[in-house]
């Protein structure tokens, strides 16, 4: 007779990776002088969606809009002068003279017009492009919060991490919208375990920014310089 089979004592067996299914990163290690290691983003969790902060543009809005009014209030102010039997303002009389008289190739024209395109191709990328480059924005776990970091705020909390990675004399960080980089000075131990602990550490601390798009991480390791 066989034994009933419980349900309950089922297993089954879990999947293994070894390091041949780690993949995602890819480091060059130096002969001895520097290490660098670069790393693909860490996987964080799903929130909801969250895009880029956009910037107020309020400097470039208010000098257009005084611009913009004291060219009207002058021109209506001129026209309503020669509605009352008062001559037109020297400048007006000047700018109309020179219309009709150059050339669309004259220089005087081209220049002004490649300027006047300038300008308008530099008002169409600020109304088109969301700015403030220098805020990443944060996971947004409730629907209603938004919250963003400021990259030198998480640059520094970086190199706090990276500084206590036994080994490091000195350290730098920079963080971009897409990749930090980290670059550490050792006076001791092998430069490839200073590398991976900083590795461990600094994307551990990337994972807890808490940021919508994790920047990728870029180690690089290198003994001190000789003192002359």
């Amino acid at each position: 007779m066989s034994e009933p089979h419980d349900p309950s004592d089922s297993t089954q067996r879990l999947p293994t990776s070894g390091p041949a299914e780690s993949g995602g990163a890819v480091g060059t290690v130096g002969s001895g002088s520097g290490s660098t290691y670069e790393s693909a983003p860490p996987a964080g969790r799903t929130g909801g969606r969250a895009g880029r902060f956009w910037s107020a543009r309020r400097v470039p809005a208010a000098l257009l809009a005084l611009l913009v009014l004291a060219g009207a209030g002058l021109l209506l102010y001129d026209i309503a002068a020669v509605r009352t039997d008062h001559p037109a303002m020297r400048w007006r009389r000047s700018l109309a003279d020179e219309l009709a008289s150059r050339h669309l190739d004259d220089v005087w024209v081209l220049a002004g017009s490649a300027a006047a395109a300038a300008v308008g191709l530099w008002l169409l990328l600020l109304a088109l492009t969301p700015g403030l480059r220098g805020l990443l924005p944060m996971r947004r776990d409730h629907a209603g919060v938004r919250a963003g970091l400021d990259r030198t705020a998480a640059a520094t909390v970086l190199r706090d991490r990276a500084v206590e990675v036994s080994g490091v004399q000195s350290v730098r960080v920079r963080v971009r919208r897409r990749k930090a980089t980290v670059r550490a000075v050792s006076h001791f131990r092998e430069l490839d375990d200073v590398r991976a602990d900083l590795d461990s550490a600094v994307g551990e601390g990337i994972r807890e920014l808490g940021l919508a798009r994790p920047p990728g991480l870029s180690v690089h390791v290198r003994r001190p310089g000789k003192k002359r």
